[in-house]
C-alpha cells in the first residue's frame, strides 16, 4: 500500500492536524509509509504453530492486604479545605 497525497489529506483531516507546510507533509508522509512498511513486514512471518500471547509473563500481581486504617484525623483533612462545613468539603454544585 502507498500512502499518497489525498490519503495524507484524509488523516490529516480526520486528525484534525495542519499539514499545510510542505516539510512537514513530506516527512510526515515518510513516516507513515514506513509505518505501512513495518506492518506489511510483520504480515509476511510465518505465525503458524506460534501459541498467541495472552500475558508477557508468568508473574501475578503481588496485592498488599486491604487494611482499614486512620492515617489523618478529619480535622487534618479539612485543615486547609477552601470551603468546608462541619464535617464536610464543600463544592459547587455540578448536577442540576
Amino acid at each position: 500500500m502507498k500512502i499518497d497525497e489525498a490519503t495524507l489529506d484524509r488523516i490529516a483531516g480526520l486528525a484534525r492536524l495542519d499539514m499545510g507546510d510542505p516539510a512537514k507533509r513530506a516527512s510526515m508522509l515518510a513516516d507513515m509509509q514506513r509505518v505501512i512498511e513495518f506492518v506489511n513486514a510483520l504480515a509476511e512471518v510465518d505465525t503458524k504453530g506460534v501459541e498467541p500471547l495472552i500475558f508477557l509473563t508468568e508473574e501475578e500481581d503481588v496485592l498488599r492486604a486491604d487494611e482499614a486504617r486512620m492515617e489523618i484525623t478529619k480535622e487534618e483533612a479539612l485543615a486547609n479545605a477552601p470551603v468546608k462545613d462541619s464535617d464536610y468539603f464543600k463544592v459547587p454544585r455540578v448536577v442540576g
